[in-house]
């Protein structure tokens, strides 16, 4: 035992001087050494030895970029040198989520429960479904006084939960129109101007006087808004008030009254039953006060002032429809009644010779072609029987007539629209020394929307007038008149409107002609107040010597309507 011990201290001893002699050779050689360089690959403590995991091709454990063998890693918890593991775990499927959602297992979630009342939201759009309709841009309301007040209710709003949405009030087509005012189920809407100006030949005199004058003029209409029947009420009216007077020259008789104030009324009330769909029942109540026009034949010389007449009257009809066919058939009934006239001299006289009952029917056949073209045929008859049976020159003026027209009404791409219509008009006397009063009949009423700021109208009537003159059985009066309307702003309108009247005194020399010009500014403050101002010129001219006059009437004024 201790020779083995003796042995190996002998062989270390050996090996150790064998190494340091070595190592002297080693110091005292000159020639050169060489030696492995220090990398990073030398100093990774992985297993793999000299190459790092990221550049084993078959260690491959991440899409990472490789690291650059050039950088000297100095921790071995840098994240880059983390090595990552082959296979990944698996991830978890959903549990311990919400109710709802969305699950990738395809499992069946809880539905969302809502309070009462609550809006619940639309299903998604699948593939085939149509596209969600475009909500319409809400514009801005313009600023004004009525913005700093309180806001509404919620449920005025719309902007309670569950509350349907509020449906929209279309654009109103004219924003200066009146609003009106809510009585019960009628629409009632009112307004009066009030007008100054001057006329320059108030009473149509050959030699000119003139006069200022103050007019004003209300009005009231009123309609129902039911879906069946019908009301309508529409009511005129004007008074016309001058400075002067014109009395005559002393021991002279005017032809003019001394006091030339008008007053003038219109109005009538419309009613419609409607029994069945194709069945209904029109029914109407008139009223009209008025005095014979400066100028007139019919006026008494050395007069006071006009005396006015009124004429009150009713009609009472049935109306059916057969397919396109539509048969009209109404009754009238009529009264026209006249004041006494008022002398200069104190005195007066009546006219009763005037006054006379009117009874009549008329009857309209109506065939619809198109939708915008429906052709008539209409005929009319009456009967006038006057209070007094010979008028104050001895001529018996009771009498029956009528006329007989045909026409269409059309509406072309809403463009045009009204009715036209030609006929024949005659009426005869009871006194044989009075002539059958005829003529042609034309009737019109076109509307023409040459552009959405320019409207041009077109109205035509005839009509058969009494008269006072000697051996003149009436006089066929023909009115044509043409409007035309241009909105250089909404709230600046102009109007131009001319107007010709003949008037065929029959079996008598005298014709009548008639002409007016006219010219009108309106300015809208809002839709309560308007400003407008008028230019007048009316011309007479008749073939009767001294019978032929002109006037100029200038006024402005201020319309106010609720």
């Amino acid at each position: 035992m201790r020779i083995g011990r003796v042995r190996d201290r002998h062989n270390r001893a050996w090996a150790n001087g064998a190494v340091s002699a070595c190592l002297c050779l080693s110091l005292l050689t000159p020639s050169p050494a060489f030696s492995q360089a220090l990398t990073s690959d030398l100093l990774a403590p992985v297993p793999g030895g000299f190459v790092s995991p990221q550049n084993l091709p078959t260690r491959r454990t991440t899409d990472a970029p490789l690291q650059p063998t050039g950088t000297l890693q100095t921790s071995q918890l840098s994240p880059d040198r983390i090595p990552q593991s082959i296979i990944t775990p698996p991830v978890p499927a959903v549990s311990g989520a919400a109710g709802t959602g969305f699950d990738a297992l395809n499992r069946k979630r809880k539905q969302t429960k809502y309070y009462p009342g609550a809006k619940k939201p639309k299903p998604p759009v699948g593939p085939g479904s149509p596209p969600p309709p475009l909500v319409p841009e809400t514009r801005p309301s313009p600023p004004s006084a009525k913005a700093a007040k309180p806001p509404v209710a919620p449920s005025v709003a719309g902007t309670v939960v569950g509350q349907p949405p509020r449906r929209r009030l279309p654009i109103d087509p004219d924003p200066y129109a009146p609003t009106g005012v809510r009585v019960g189920s009628l629409l009632v809407k009112s307004a009066v101007e009030i007008y100054g100006g001057f006329d320059n030949n108030p009473a149509r005199f050959v030699q000119p006087k003139g006069s200022s004058f103050y007019k004003v003029a209300p009005e009231l209409l009123a309609a129902t808004d039911w879906t069946r029947h019908s009301i309508i009420v529409d009511l005129r009216g004007s008074f016309t008030g001058y400075e002067k007077q014109f009395p005559a020259a002393p021991f002279q008789t005017s032809p003019a009254p001394e006091n030339v104030d008008r007053a003038e009324f219109n109005g009538k009330i419309a009613g419609r039953l409607d029994v069945a769909r194709d069945l209904r029942v029109n029914s109407e109540m008139r009223m009209r006060v008025g005095a014979d026009n400066p100028g007139s034949p019919n006026i008494q010389a050395g007069l006071k002032e006009f005396p006015l007449f009124t004429t009150t009257g009713g009609s009472l009809g049935v109306e059916k429809d057969f397919n396109r066919l539509q048969i009209k058939v109404d009754g009238l009934v009529d009264r026209t009644v006249y004041q006494d006239s008022k002398l200069t001299d104190g005195t007066q006289t009546n006219n009763n010779d005037r006054n006379f009952n009117q009874y009549g029917g008329v009857g309209r056949a109506t065939y619809e072609v198109l939708p915008g073209l429906k052709p008539f045929a209409e005929v009319q008859g009456d009967v006038r029987v006057h209070d007094d049976r010979a008028d104050r020159f001895g001529y018996l003026r009771d009498s029956s007539g009528g006329y007989i027209k045909a026409g269409t009404t059309f509406e072309f791409t809403r463009l045009l629209t009204g009715e036209a219509s030609i006929g024949y008009a005659a009426r005869s006397y009871t006194d044989t020394r009075l002539e059958v009063l005829k003529g042609l009949l034309t009737s019109a009423s076109l509307i023409w929307t040459a552009t959405p700021l320019t409207t041009a109208k077109f109205v035509s009537t005839t009509s058969i007038d009494e008269t006072t003159v000697p051996g003149v059985p009436g006089i066929l009066t023909r009115t044509y008149t043409v409007e035309v309307n241009h909105d250089f702003r909404r709230w600046l309108t102009a109007t131009g409107k001319f107007t010709y009247v003949t008037q065929d005194y029959q079996e008598n020399f005298r014709f009548d002609k008639i002409y007016s010009l006219q010219g009108d500014l309106v300015y809208k403050l809002n839709r309560e107040i308007q400003l407008k101002a008028q230019v007048r010129r009316d011309i007479l001219d008749s073939n009767i010597l001294g019978a032929s006059t002109a006037s100029t009437v200038v006024m402005l004024g201020v319309r106010l309507q609720r």
